[in-house]
């Protein structure tokens, strides 16, 4: 980019007006959906679409949690915190997570087959296309949402990831989140776009 910053624009000024539309315009850009939880004495699971890797040195991922959800004062106390990327085969879990009726605690993972992450304890979620644990490593102010950047501390991933299986509804294809509905997106035996 070139020229001068342009940094200093101004902020929009009818807001009520203009979040139904804005909410609609964000909800154009397709993401994968997680879970992110919390393990200790308080455990807690939230699915999550704000989600993106940040860094390979130091491996960092982030994660953007509403400041009112019960998860952002889980996640205060925390030092650990997984990250589970659902496969299609896993809306229902997504839909598990997001339903403020769920038990509160261990009770709302037994909905759901999980295991406890190999380096921190957390909830990991079984079938997961990738697990993350990661340690806290910054929390920085996003408007009304927490961004949470973590250190990478384990991961895994399924082998059969790379077994290239077709066909929508397999466990290797990835669960989307577009203009405000879960979708598939089937990988097949695409092979990765070099770097």
């Amino acid at each position: 980019m070139t020229g001068p910053r342009e940094s200093a624009l101004p902020l929009p000024t009818r807001r009520e007006a203009d979040a139904k539309e804005l909410r609609r315009a964000f909800a154009e850009f397709a993401t994968g959906v997680t879970v992110v939880t919390v393990g200790g004495s308080s455990p807690r699971g939230m699915t999550a679409n704000s989600f993106t890797s940040v860094s390979m040195r130091p491996p960092l991922l982030l994660v953007c949690v509403h400041n009112d959800a019960v998860m952002r004062q889980a996640l205060h106390p925390a030092r650990h915190f997984g990250v589970s990327v659902l496969s299609a085969a896993q809306e229902a879990v997504a839909r598990h997570f997001a339903d403020d009726s769920r038990p509160a605690g261990l009770q709302q993972f037994d909905a759901v087959g999980w295991s406890p992450g190999a380096t921190t304890s957390v909830p990991l979620i079984d079938g997961a296309l990738a697990r993350f644990e990661c340690e806290k490593w910054r929390a920085y102010d996003g408007g009304d949402h927490t961004i949470l950047v973590g250190a990478v501390v384990g991961w895994n991933r399924p082998s059969t990831v790379d077994a290239g299986s077709t066909g929508p509804g397999t466990a290797e294809d990835a669960l989307l989140y577009f203009r405000g509905r879960f979708r598939e997106h089937s990988l097949g035996a695409e092979e990765p776009s070099p770097r």
